[in-house]
């Protein structure tokens, strides 16, 4: 199988933090969380969130994904990092290979990254959660160095 989806901080995010488009503070910008399946084509190029081959909307999942609670960035001793509240999908019936996080407060909905989850998570009737590694300067799932 062709792996579609790559892990990777989307490029357009790394020159929108130069030009302040993203507020990660709490009270800042809405991030969401938006999952896709094996036939998604999401990486370091995409720009922007995307319908195609998004999870279909019911048995738990809503268009656009879930909300994620903001966590005011920090230092680990030199690395900027961003983390966020552990995100949950409840009576949940699907299959997704990987997700999106994108801003949901600006215009165009701008990616920030792509992940892949390594193959297709299948939930069944149960709680999908996406767990967040610890925010530090070797594990944050967007870390600046």
């Amino acid at each position: 199988n062709f792996m579609a989806i790559t892990s990777a901080i989307c490029n357009s995010f790394k020159t929108q933090i130069l030009t302040a488009v993203h507020n990660f503070t709490n009270g800042g910008n809405t991030f969401r969380l938006a999952l896709y399946t094996s036939s998604a084509t999401l990486n370091k190029s995409t720009t922007t969130y995307i319908t195609a081959n998004e999870v279909a909307n019911g048995n738990g999942y809503t268009t656009k994904g879930a909300a994620l609670t903001n966590v005011t960035p920090a230092l680990s001793g030199d690395v900027a990092c961003c983390d966020f509240s552990d995100v949950s999908f409840t009576s949940a019936s699907f299959t997704t290979r990987g997700c999106l996080i994108f801003n949901d407060t600006v215009a165009n909905d701008p990616a920030v990254c792509a992940i892949d989850f390594g193959g297709d998570k299948t939930v069944s009737s149960g709680t999908f959660t996406i767990q967040f590694p610890a925010a530090d300067a070797s594990n944050a799932i967007i870390r600046i160095a």
